[in-house]
């Protein structure tokens, strides 16, 4: 390192975006020459799957590189377990300064952050539930003393703003920073229940609109809804080129290490009544990269990686110890090809819509909920086997194979697996159902709306008792 003996660390943390928004995934439309350039030039993790696609526990388990049932925030409604550590303190303790800027909701408030809940982040430009404290163009903010802070412009731009700021800022210290800026975008505004791209890019992407196979032939709300969020994930884009580009000027990209990815994916209420929190790729599967130090050159990584592996990766990364504490493994090992023994599925925890599990492998998607079971408890202990989609054959999942005869031994192999998968990430091992089914069903599952309501205080959803059929 020129500057300093250990790199810089960037989060780049988007909410709510599909993998198949990026051109690397196959989406035409030019939305995201910057996280594709960069993917490119450094480790694309193409198969990585949150490990919960609900906001709050994906950020727990990015926050401390524990599963959801660890953290202590299964659900919305919960906040992590006192005396957890987060990689601000990690990265704290080994002499970096740590800062944190944009949506947070890990607290118990929806607006300013007690200083006790931030998880040791030293630098605070935040709100919990930015989504109700700030639109699309009117951010409202929290400082370190929780004044309110507004910051002008769309709010993608407004956050960037604040990011750079603070790059530059600290690029004058001695220290190495970390720093993890969270985006409320391409989230839904909830009180609008809209998806507000900035003035003209909705119309922009309307004219040249790809929706992907799951979208068009589930269609949810799809047709009101995707021209805006493509929009959003245009801009978002550019802001990561902004980064970018400030690193550059300051001749920080060779030192600095740069993880994009999200919290979960968006499945415009065609599996349920909203836009997530249920065990399909639309919900599970997110872009990721990173860029930096080793990282850059690593190739594209096949392997299944999930969201609670990034926080081990980053201290490795950085030539910080891993914590043996943690349920998630460091991918280093992959992007210096040193061979070992890797999983070959990821686990996803899925709350509040259901309580279920699933299990990604390179070809298979198997999923149970349980049904009669608290769907904001951490775990269940019994499981009914709900879908089983063939990725190969059918990768957006629209042919519910469960409760097919010729795929009973498939059932029973990744039935095994996924109860291994549950006990070693410390849950008790559960007793699975097989499916008496026909194979019809692909996912939601009867839910009471104001229960749900109830659980999920920062998110105006309306999940409704349904059933999808495969068309």
């Amino acid at each position: 390192m020129s500057k300093r003996e250990r790199p810089n660390v960037i989060v780049f943390f988007t909410d709510q975006q599909r993998w198949d928004t990026t051109g690397l995934h196959g989406n035409p439309m030019g939305l995201t020459p910057n996280f594709d350039r960069l993917a490119v030039e450094g480790t694309h993790v193409y198969n990585c799957s949150t490990c919960q696609p609900v906001c709050g526990p994906a950020r727990s388990s990015l926050q401390t590189g524990l599963y959801a049932s660890n953290t202590g925030c299964p659900t919305n409604r919960d906040v992590p377990n006192p005396g957890l550590k987060s990689l601000a303190h990690y990265f704290g303790d080994a002499g970096y300064n740590t800062g944190y800027i944009g949506k947070w909701h890990l607290s118990d408030r929806r607006e300013a952050v007690p200083e006790d809940q931030r998880m040791g982040y030293q630098y605070w430009l935040a709100a919990d539930a930015l989504e109700a404290t700030s639109n699309s163009y009117a951010t409202k903010v929290f400082d370190n003393n929780n004044n309110p802070v507004r910051l002008p412009g769309y709010r993608v731009d407004a956050l960037t703003d604040a990011a750079i700021r603070y790059i530059d800022k600290n690029n004058n210290e001695a220290e190495p920073f970390f720093l993890f800026l969270s985006y409320i975008e391409p989230h839904f505004q909830n009180h609008l229940d809209s998806y507000p791209a900035p003035i003209g890019y909705q119309e922009m992407c309307q004219r040249n609109l790809w929706v992907p196979p799951d979208l068009m032939s589930l269609s949810g709300s799809t047709f009101g809804h995707l021209a805006g969020y493509y929009g959003m994930c245009k801009r978002l884009d550019e802001a990561l080129g902004r980064i970018f580009d400030t690193l550059v000027s300051l001749g920080l990209e060779e030192e600095t290490i740069i993880l994009f990815t999200s919290d979960h994916g968006c499945h415009f209420k065609t599996r349920n009544s909203e836009y997530k929190r249920s065990g399909h790729e639309s919900s599970i599967r997110i872009p990721t990269f990173l860029y930096g130090t080793e990282l850059t050159g690593g190739g594209r990584l096949s392997q299944q990686v999930s969201l609670v592996d990034m926080p081990a990766t980053l201290l490795d990364a950085a030539g910080l110890s891993v914590p043996p504490v943690m349920d998630g493994r460091s991918i280093m090992p992959l992007v210096r090809r040193e061979g070992g023994d890797w999983p070959q599925e990821a686990l996803i925890q899925i709350s509040e819509a259901e309580c279920g599990r699933a299990l990604r492998t390179e070809r298979w998607k198997y999923g149970v909920v349980a049904p009669d079971g608290d769907r904001r408890a951490a775990h269940a202990e019994k499981y009914e086997e709900a879908y089983l989609y063939d990725l190969h054959a059918d990768p957006y999942e629209l042919n519910n194979l469960i409760g097919k005869k010729r795929h009973k031994i498939v059932c029973e192999d990744l039935r095994e697996r996924l109860i291994s998968r549950m006990v070693e990430a410390g849950e008790p091992k559960p007793e699975i159902a097989p499916c008496s089914c026909t194979g019809t069903k692909t996912g939601p599952h009867n839910v009471d709306p104001k229960e749900l309501d109830s659980a999920s205080p920062y998110e105006s959803t309306r999940i409704i008792p349904s059933e999808i059929e495969p068309r």
